[in-house]
């Protein structure tokens, strides 16, 4: 598997997530229980690193052999 087909992947989970983060900020507001509403934001709370995660890895993979580009720190040894 190449880089840039990696790209592809992570911005397809990015896509993912960010789709599922909307479905239940959607049921957050539906909801009118609140310990139900407590565990959908903090699944909400818990997919924001991977969201923010997959989209720099995207972004890092498909750049990754640009001379131009700056590579992210933290994925920098």
């Amino acid at each position: 598997m190449t880089l840039a087909e990696m790209s592809c992947l992570y911005r397809d989970s990015a896509d993912a997530i960010r789709l599922r983060m909307a479905e239940l900020r959607l049921a957050v507001r539906q909801e009118t229980d609140p310990e139900a509403v407590r565990r959908l934001r903090r699944r909400i709370t818990e997919l924001t690193p991977l969201l923010q995660e997959a989209r720099e890895l995207a972004v890092l993979t498909a750049h990754y052999y640009d001379r131009s580009y700056h590579k992210h720190e933290r994925y920098t040894l």
